[in-house]
């Protein structure tokens, strides 16, 4: 990484802190869980069971994961009945 990426990352990680997050979706994992990613910063978070956002780490991509398959399995025999 160079500087000039580090330094505009650390004024976006100020604004953020600042200003809050800009999240937008990048993922539907289901109907009631999504991924998201902040516009300035970078930061990814995803919905938890209790519907607050968490951050997205390995674990929680890996459980995003394995619901999304058993979401499209339930949605294709449901669509066949």
């Amino acid at each position: 990484m160079n500087a000039t990426s580090s330094k505009s990352n650390g004024v976006a990680s100020l604004l953020c802190t600042t200003l809050g997050h800009r999240y937008t979706v990048t993922r539907r994992v289901t109907n009631h869980i999504n991924e998201y990613r902040c516009k300035r910063c970078g930061c990814e978070m995803t919905d938890n069971l209790s519907g607050y956002l968490e951050r997205l780490d390995a674990k929680s991509r890996k459980i995003n994961e394995a619901l999304a398959q058993l979401f499209e399995k339930k949605a294709k025999r449901m669509a066949t009945q």
